[in-house]
Parts: C-alpha cells; structure tokens; sequence
C-alpha cells in the first residue's frame, strides 16, 4: 500500500523563519533591493514588532501561499503588508503601525532571495495586478491584537 503525500501547509511564522540555505544566499550578498513608490498600485502597512504583524495575518486566516504580497524586514523587525491604495488611513495611530502611501518608498527585493532588510514572506503573484490584502479585514485584527478596540477606563 503506497503511502500518501500530505503537503503541509507553511504557517506565517514558519515562514519568516530564515532557513539556513536563506541565510547563506544573504551572506554571498548576491541578493539586490530596489525602491518602489507606494501610492500607485498599493499602499503597505508597517507593523512592528513582526511577530505583531505575523500574528494578525494567521488570525486573519490569509492563506501564506495565496499570492498575497508580505515582506519581512529582518533588520528592523517589521512586517509590511500591502494593501489597495487609500484604504489603510484607519490604521494610522495603532500602537505599532505606520501606513506608506503616496509620497512613501517601500524597499522591495529585486532578486528572488532578497536581502535581510526585504525579503518576500510571500511574493507577490506574476500578473498585472497584484492580490492585495484587504485594509479593513487588517485594520479590524490589528485593532484587536494591539487592544485598540477595546473601551478605554473611565478616569477615577
């Protein structure tokens, strides 16, 4: 009797997890970044810390293999969401969270293996359009995970 292949699924925190052959890709230095203009085509969401941000994305139930666009910077340790344009002003102001739009850069990977300041947690899908996370659905979990939705105390 053959035994079935079951593929397992990565998690978002398995994946911002650098694997040692990511790593030694790093250390060669062959991995390039490039600016991208945030504003046109999406607007990205920062998240810090980045276990914050890989947090809201499982809560979120996004699928990691989806094609929706996440990079991971390991320098800083922050997470960057990208989101249609316009749409992340409500999460201006949560604990954590900075929203890029028009008039922001977002260093983005130019090779397939990135740096450690910019590495695709999940790469954005080859097409015209990118699959981009809905800013709603992100803002509603980061307000639940930073507390940011819950009544403050009345002052004594």
């Amino acid at each position: 009797m053959a035994k079935s292949r079951t593929s397992s699924t990565p998690t978002w925190h398995r994946l911002a997890q650098p694997t040692a052959q990511r790593r030694a890709l790093w250390a060669r230095g062959t991995g390039r970044t490039i600016w991208r203009e945030c504003g046109g085509t999406w607007d990205a969401v920062a998240i810090a810390p980045i276990t914050l941000g890989l947090d809201v994305l499982a809560a979120m139930r996004l699928d990691p293999r989806g094609g929706y666009p996440v990079l991971a910077d390991f320098v800083r340790p922050q997470l960057y969401v990208l989101i249609p344009p316009g749409t992340g002003i409500a999460a201006a102001g949560l604990p954590g969270v900075r929203v890029l739009t028009g008039g922001s850069q977002l260093l983005v990977p130019a090779t397939a293996h990135g740096t450690p300041s910019a590495h695709w947690l999940s790469p954005p899908r080859e097409s015209a359009a990118p699959r981009l996370v809905s800013a709603d659905q992100l803002i509603t979990h980061l307000r639940a995970a930073t507390g940011a939705d819950q009544p403050k105390a009345a002052a004594s």
